[in-house]
């Protein structure tokens, strides 16, 4: 993402990380699978879907995970962008809800056997 883009990124903005991995079975949501020369494993690219949750001042963005975790990445990764409307809408149930919702407690039942 270009330095311009970076800076108009806020917290609670949607963004499509490209994830390279490396296996010998590439997941059910890989895109562009590439077989490896002897074609025991395959390279791919997963697409992760995370929101902004802070951007550093040396340009660095905090993004959280759909699971909940903290990932760091260089605003001027090439694997980052931000996600276009039809992305956010298509795909809503797959970025994480911000603001993170508080943990409520089960209701305990208690029960009297007079």
């Amino acid at each position: 993402m270009d330095e311009k883009n970076t800076a108009m990124l806020k917290p609670g903005d949607r963004i499509i990380y490209r994830l390279s991995k490396h296996s010998s079975h590439p997941t059910p949501r890989a895109v562009e699978i590439w077989p490896e020369p002897k074609g025991e494993f395959y390279s791919y690219d997963v697409l992760k879907y995370w929101v902004v949750a802070k951007v550093q001042s040396d340009g660095r963005i905090v993004a959280v995970t759909r699971r909940g975790k903290s990932r760091t990445i260089h605003g001027d990764d090439p694997a980052l962008r931000r996600a276009r409307w039809w992305e956010r809408l298509l795909f809503s149930s797959r970025f994480p809800e911000w603001p993170a919702r508080p943990a409520v407690e089960p209701k305990r039942r208690v029960f009297s056997y007079e």
